[in-house]
């Protein structure tokens, strides 16, 4: 199979699809890679290292999309790459579509095979092409929190950690999963004072268990209101797989927060769990709504791209291979935790709860069979 890895073009993306290794592995097993001239430089991976790997380079992106079978990328198609997407063609990638009706419906257009690292399951119910990601933005969170709680950068001025006689910030993190547990071990180390809610009791034990000093309490809407009102830094983690995010935090609520606190809210990729926030990029990362700041860059591991890109590639590697080994069709036949990353078909959206947020036709994958 001929597999293309274009370079990112979202605004500072730059992680890339393959690693040199992931290259060699796939080139061991009989396919020819391409790889856009460059697209690994913002990882600090060169081309020289590709074709040693045994990749072909291409300056040209046009011919990439035209000439590639399989397309792995990191984020999910601008506009201009997706009017390069073709029937027939498999895209694999991070899609988040439920926000996204634009996306969704040129995906759908385009007629190509579109399958989401972010619904791909494991046999333990988790969600492993999404977990390496998670866990780099639960740990950014709260240092890019910290960041934007200084006097200089319109926060409160408030140290996360305090000092001895001074206490320290409040960090209020919504969601006990991968996120948030990553979230809340880093504030704790930076000397924070930490609260998770969550409405699991399974979830706030597993937390309690396995960090004690921090509060948990269970996520009610009262109980979220009378939180708020005492955090310097909330960082929203809620998800639910495939599905836009729920509002947890309503615009009174953040009207109620403290003058000069932070919002950082990871969830965005899935349209964000606070009514106050909208997507923002790396090259404009936060803007102020009812006197609090909000961070929602949509690609917040971008900003650790070499790191990201090797544990993104750790994941993705086995179902890259057996998308090429196998073929899509046999790929997700095969294997039910790979067919649950299918989103788009031939024109028929394949995801449940990305056609019920946009309210669009939903095809089981039992009638494409058919």
């Amino acid at each position: 199979m001929r597999i293309g890895v274009p370079r990112e073009i979202k605004d500072h993306e730059d992680r890339v699809g393959l690693v040199p290794s992931s290259v060699a592995e796939l080139v061991r097993h009989g396919h020819e890679v391409q790889i856009e001239l460059g697209a690994g430089q913002g990882s600090g991976l060169e081309d020289e290292q590709y074709v040693a790997a045994g990749a072909t380079i291409v300056a040209d992106v046009e011919t990439l999309f035209a000439t590639s079978e399989l397309i792995v990328k990191v984020k999910e198609p601008l506009a201009s790459e997706r009017k390069r997407l073709s029937r027939g063609q498999v895209l694999f990638t991070y899609l988040h579509l439920a926000p996204d009706r634009e996306q969704t419906v040129d995906l759908l257009k385009s007629g190509v095979t579109a399958i989401a690292y972010e619904t791909v399951t494991s046999p333990s119910g988790g969600l492993p092409l999404l977990t390496p990601m998670s866990e780099i933005a639960g740990r950014l969170a709260p240092q890019v929190g910290a960041h934007y709680l200084e006097r200089a950068q319109g926060g409160r001025g408030v140290l996360l950690g305090g000092v001895p006689g001074v206490p320290p910030a409040e960090v209020v993190v919504l969601g006990g999963g991968v996120s948030g547990t990553h979230a809340a071990t880093i504030a704790l180390g930076m000397g924070a004072t930490v609260t998770v809610v969550d409405r699991s009791a399974e979830v706030l034990r597993r937390v309690a268990a396995q960090m004690p000093t921090a509060r948990t309490i269970f996520s009610t809407h009262d109980a979220v209101s009378q939180i708020l009102r005492r955090a310097d830094l909330v960082i929203g983690a809620v998800l639910v797989p495939g599905a836009a995010a729920p509002k947890i935090v309503t615009r009174d609520m953040v009207k109620a927060m403290k003058s000069g606190s932070v919002i950082v809210d990871i969830a965005i990729d899935q349209g964000g769990c606070c009514e106050t926030s909208h997507p923002t990029s790396h090259s404009h990362p936060v803007y102020s709504e009812e006197g609090v700041t909000h961070y929602c860059v949509t690609n917040m591991p971008g900003s650790v791209s070499r790191t990201s890109t090797f544990a993104l590639n750790n994941a993705t590697l086995p179902f890259a291979l057996a998308l090429a080994d196998k073929g899509w069709k046999k790929a997700i036949a095969d294997d039910v935790h790979l067919r649950n990353g299918l989103n788009v078909h031939d024109g028929r959206l394949t995801c449940r709860p990305v056609a019920e947020a946009l309210d669009l036709p939903f095809s089981p994958l039992e009638a494409l069979a058919a």
